[in-house]
């Protein structure tokens, strides 16, 4: 039996940052959705643990000695029990690498489920969860791939079901934006805070539009410092029309806008088009 998911796009749409603690943490504040696009993860039972990569941004991870994929099964071995899973995966990389879209921890969380069905192990969600808290405070909710507030390191989830689907763009302009680079660049010259606003006072896409407008990105100004060319991206998808919101996702460099209708984030992605940029239409939700 083969089994096969989608590892969606993570978006945090807004991203309220603290200074570092005591215990090298930073706090935070997001509301996080994922988009109806990504990698897709394949597993098949095997004679020993195998990943093989392919797709367009596969190439980038060829040289990677322990990938978060690697990692996730062997902790999910370790949790029931039953010593390295012997599955084969297969990995259709189709989202850019360090690209504030949690690709590696969407990739390991799908890769987790798909591999717990796969040889039936006996792990209810809670114990899913801790296995992929292994790949780093984004595992568990790349696992649930689900609307949700994230606190704390990002790792105290509360669902979102209101969340209405969004249509959006995401536009990445072909340039890493390494996490560690970016939280140092913030720690320089910390801004912001890990303050979790009030839910919006409606649900319908104009009023999430219009309180994510009030709302920011705290990596957003270390980020540019580290890779300016996302500040391009960004003018870019302001001036695209039928943009209502731009903002960075994560660590960057990915940025997204959001629009009215299914139609107008089509156009808008169609006018974005440039030589090495990735631009994809999605629903966030």
């Amino acid at each position: 039996m083969m089994l096969s998911g989608l590892a969606p796009a993570k978006i945090n749409l807004f991203l309220h940052v603290g200074p570092v603690a005591a215990d090298g943490y930073h706090p935070l504040a997001s509301l996080v959705a994922f988009a109806d696009v990504g990698d897709r993860v394949t597993v098949i039972r095997a004679d020993a643990l195998s990943l093989t990569v392919t797709g367009p941004f596969g190439g980038a991870l060829a040289g990677e000695g322990d990938n978060l994929i690697l990692r996730g099964l062997r902790a999910l071995g370790e949790a029931a029990g039953v010593g390295v899973p012997s599955v084969a995966v297969t990995l259709d990389k189709q989202l850019p690498i360090a690209a504030g879209l949690g690709g590696g921890s969407a990739d390991a969380g799908t890769a987790i489920r798909l591999t717990a069905r796969l040889l039936d192990l006996d792990l209810d969600e809670a114990a899913l969860e801790a296995v992929a808290a292994v790949v780093g405070a984004d595992g568990p909710m790349c696992l649930r791939a689900r609307t949700a507030w994230a606190t704390g390191r990002g790792d105290v989830l509360r669902d979102e079901p209101r969340l209405p689907s969004l249509h959006a763009v995401l536009l990445n302009p072909s340039l890493p934006s390494p996490t560690g680079a970016v939280y140092r660049a913030y720690d320089d010259a910390p801004g912001g805070g890990a303050d979790c606003p009030d839910a919006p006072g409606g649900w319908s896409p104009d009023a999430v539009i219009d309180w994510l407008s009030a709302q920011r990105n705290d990596l957003e100004a270390p980020a540019l410092r580290v890779t300016p060319g996302i500040g391009e991206a960004l003018t870019a998808m302001s001036a695209a029309p039928g943009c209502r919101l731009t903002r960075m996702s994560g660590s960057g460099a990915t940025v997204f806008g959001l629009f009215d209708d299914a139609a107008a984030a089509k156009a808008a992605a169609t006018a974005l088009q440039r030589p090495g940029w990735w631009v994809r239409p999605c629903i966030l939700h």
